[in-house]
C-alpha cells in the first residue's frame, strides 16, 4: 500500500456390598442416564468400487448431482489414524463442482449418496484416492478416510442459455446483457460493490466452476483497484445496482494463457451477476510529509515520523491496532482500512504482515502517525499480489491506534 510522494489408567476401589446396591438404586429410580442404552451405531455400506461409507447424520435437503456446486467441511485421515489435512483448521469450508474432476473418484462418488446437511465417514480405497502414486502427506497405496459434513448444495439456474438478449460488446470483445434492469444508482470506480455471481465456463457443457450462492454470502470488492478480472473492470461501470446481466469474458480479459484453478488455459467465461450495493467511499487524505525527515535502516526501509506518539514502542508478541492507506508508486491507492472504518489487528514480529511492517512499528509508538516507504524486497517482491504489480514499491500512511500490552 503506498501514498502520494516518497518523503517529505486409575487403580478402583471395591465397593462394600451395601454402597454398590444403594447407589444401583439411585441411578435406577432417579433415571440416570448412565443406564441408557445407547442406540445402534450406524451401519456401514459398501459400493461396488469398494467404497465404504456412513451416513452419522442424514441430511434434508438435495441430493448432489453432476454440475452442482457443493460447500463442505472435511476431515481427512490416514489408515493410522494421521489427520493430514482438514478444512475445520482453515476455518473455512471448501466448495468442489460435482463431475468437474476435482474430487477424487471415491470423494466424489461419496458426495453423490449424501443429501444436503449430511454428516457422513467415507473410507476410501488407493484406487479411488490417490492409487500407488501418492500426494503430499498422502503416500502410496494408501486408503483414507473422511469426515465430512455437507453444508449447502446449489443448483444453478441455467436458463438464460435459451434466452435471448440485446448484447453490447467492449472494445476488448467484453461483451454483456441486462437480463432484468435495477433502478440503483450507475456504478463508478472506487466504489464499494456487493454483488452475487455465478461463473461457468463458456462452451457447450456451461460448467460451473464459482458461485457467491452457492457460499450464500454476496461478493464485496472496489471497483477500480484491481481486485477482480479486467473484464468486470471494463463493463461493470456500465451497470447500476440492482441490475441483473450476463457477462461474457474472452480470455483475455480473465485467466488468459494460464488459466487458474479449475479455469483451463485461454477458457473464455460467462457470469450471471445481481448487483446489490455500491457505495461510494471517501477518499482518505495523504499526510503531510513536506520539511519532515525521512530516515532510512539498514534494511532499506524508509519512514517519516508524522506525528509523534506517546510511550514506548511495542514489543514482539504485542497485538497492535493500526489504521493505514496503501499507494503504488505512482500515487494510486489500492487498499485502505480508513475507508473501511476498521484498523487491521495483527501480533507485531509473527508475520501477518508485510516484512517492512514488521520492522517499522517496532519504531513507533501508541498514537504515531507515519509513512512507510517499503521496498520490493519488504513487500511482495518480484511476484506482486492482486493490484500490486511485481516489483513494486509500496507506499503506506500509518497511525498505530493501539498497542495491547
Amino acid at each position: 500500500m503506498k501514498p502520494l510522494s516518497f518523503f517529505g489408567s486409575h487403580n478402583m476401589k471395591q465397593l462394600p456390598p451395601g454402597a454398590v446396591f444403594f447407589l444401583l438404586s439411585v441411578l435406577i429410580f432417579s433415571g440416570c442416564s448412565i443406564l441408557q442404552m445407547p442406540g445402534p451405531a450406524p451401519k456401514q455400506h459398501f459400493t461396488e468400487t469398494g467404497l465404504a461409507y456412513t451416513i452419522i447424520r442424514e441430511g434434508n435437503g438435495a441430493q448432489p448431482g453432476d454440475g452442482d456446486l457443493v460447500t463442505l467441511h472435511y476431515k481427512g485421515y490416514l489408515s493410522d489414524g494421521t489427520l493430514f489435512d482438514s478444512t475445520y483448521d482453515r476455518q473455512e469450508p471448501v466448495q468442489i463442482v460435482m463431475g468437474s474432476g476435482e474430487l477424487l473418484p471415491g470423494m466424489e462418488e461419496g458426495i453423490a449418496l449424501l443429501q444436503d446437511g449430511s454428516k457422513a465417514r467415507l473410507v476410501i480405497p488407493p484406487e479411488l484416492a490417490y492409487g500407488d502414486v501418492g500426494f503430499g502427506k498422502v503416500p502410496e497405496n494408501e486408503t483414507l478416510t473422511f469426515e465430512l459434513t455437507i453444508l449447502r448444495v446449489y443448483t444453478p439456474d441455467k436458463s438464460f442459455l435459451e434466452e435471448e438478449f440485446h448484447i453490447t460488446e467492449s472494445p476488448s470483445g467484453v461483451r454483456y446483457a441486462v437480463v432484468e434492469p435495477g433502478n440503483g444508482i450507475p456504478l463508478e470506480r472506487e466504489m464499494r460493490i456487493t454483488l452475487h455471481y455465478t461463473g461457468y465456463i463458456d462452451d457447450a457443457s456451461q460448467t460451473m466452476f464459482d458461485s457467491s450462492r452457492g457460499r450464500d454470502e454476496p461478493f464485496e470488492f472496489i471497483l477500480g483497484r484491481r481486485m477482480v478480472l479486467p473484464g468486470w473492470e471494463e463493463v461493470l461501470p456500465e451497470l447500476n445496482v440492482g441490475d441483473q446481466a450476463k457477462l461474457w469474458i474472452p480470455y483475455t480479459m480473465a485467466y488468459g494463457e494460464r488459466g487458474r484453478g479449475p479455469i483451463p488455459p485461454q477458457t473464455d467465461l460467462v457470469f450471471d451477476i445481481e448487483i446489490l450495493d455500491g457505495e461510494m467511499l471517501p477518499s482518505p487524505t495523504a499526510f503531510p510529509v513536506e520539511g519532515k525527515d525521512t530516515i532510512m535502516t539498514r534494511s532499506g526501509l524508509r519512514y517519516i515520523i508524522v506525528d509523534e506518539g506517546a510511550g514506548d514502542p511495542p514489543m514482539l508478541g504485542q497485538v497492535l491496532e493500526v489504521h493505514y492507506s496503501g499507494y503504488l508508486s505512482d500515487g494510486t491507492l489500492f487498499d485502505s482500512s480508513v475507508q473501511r472504518s476498521e484498523p487491521i489487528r495483527f501480533v507485531l514480529g509473527a508475520g501477518q504482515v508485510l516484512t517492512g511492517w514488521d520492522e517499522a512499528f517496532i519504531y513507533l509508538s501508541q498514537g504515531s502517525r507515519a509513512r512507510l516507504i517499503i521496498p520490493p524486497h519488504l513487500a511482495y517482491g518480484n511476484r506482486g499480489s492482486g493490484p500490486i504489480p511485481p516489483g513494486e514499491t509500496l507506499i503506506f500512511d500509518v497511525e498505530l491506534v493501539e498497542i495491547h500490552r
